[in-house]
C-alpha cells in the first residue's frame, strides 16, 4: 500500500454522511517521507472545488507561517481530519471524524512516518489528545501520539479572525510556536534527505 492507492480508495469513500454532497474528495498532499505533517479540521469550499487542502486564504496563511521559518510546503504533508466538506464549514461530528481518521487518517500517518504532527485547531487536537481540550491552553507544547511528537497550533483561520501582530496576540504566538518546531526539526534531523532552510523573519506572515 503507498499512498498513491490510499487516495484512489479513498475517492470512492461513502462510509459516512459527508459524500453526498461533496465536490470532491480532498485526500491530502505533499512529500510521503514528510519530516512534518500538518493535520487541519477538513475541507473548505475552495479545498472542496480544488481537491486539495489549504488552498483558501488559510492556505495561503499557512504557506507564509511555513515560510517565515524556510519550511517548504512541498517539503511536508498536509490532511484533514476528514476527506469531505462538511456542510457550511460546520466542525465534523464525532462519527464523521472517528469514522475519516480510522480508515484514512491513521493510515497516512502509518505511511508518511512523520517525526512531528502539527494539529491545527481544536477539532484536529482532539483526535491526538482523545478529549477535547482549548486549542488556547493547549498550543505550544509537544506531547507523544504512538511515538511521534505531536504540537497543537492555532487553525489559520483562527489567525485571519485575529489578525493583530501584538505581543501575547495569536499571531504573535504562532510566530513563536513555528520557531520552536523549526527548531525541533532541526534537532531531529533531517528525514531521508528532507532538507528545511533556516528561519528568515523577513518573510514574517
Amino acid at each position: 500500500m503507498n499512498l498513491e492507492l490510499l487516495a484512489a480508495q479513498a475517492r470512492a469513500c461513502v462510509a459516512c454522511g459527508l459524500a453526498k454532497n461533496r465536490t470532491q474528495v480532498v485526500f491530502g498532499e505533499g512529500n510521503p517521507d514528510a519530516q512534518l505533517m500538518i493535520v487541519g479540521e477538513g475541507p473548505g469550499e475552495d479545498e472542496d472545488l480544488q481537491g486539495r487542502p489549504f488552498v483558501g486564504r488559510s492556505g495561503q496563511l499557512l504557506d507564509k507561517i511555513l515560510g517565515a521559518v524556510g519550511i517548504a510546503r512541498e517539503s511536508v504533508y498536509i490532511a484533514n481530519i476528514v476527506k469531505c466538506r462538511p456542510p457550511g464549514n460546520r466542525a465534523p461530528e464525532p462519527l464523521e471524524a472517528k469514522t475519516c481518521t480510522s480508515l484514512w487518517l491513521i493510515k497516512q500517518i502509518q505511511l508518511v512516518k512523520p517525526q512531528i504532527i502539527i494539529p491545527l485547531g481544536a477539532t484536529a487536537l482532539e483526535f491526538f489528545a482523545g478529549e477535547k481540550l482549548p486549542i488556547t491552553r493547549a498550543r505550544g507544547k509537544f506531547f507523544e501520539w504512538q511515538g511521534i511528537k505531536i504540537f497543537p497550533m492555532f487553525h489559520p483561520a483562527y489567525l485571519l479572525r485575529n489578525p493583530s501582530r501584538e505581543a501575547g496576540s495569536p499571531k504573535y504566538l504562532t510566530w513563536q510556536d513555528i520557531q520552536l518546531v523549526k527548531k525541533t526539526l532541526d534537532e531531529l534531523g533531517p528525514k531521508r534527505g528532507v532538507e528545511i532552510k533556516a528561519a528568515s523573519q523577513e518573510s514574517l506572515f
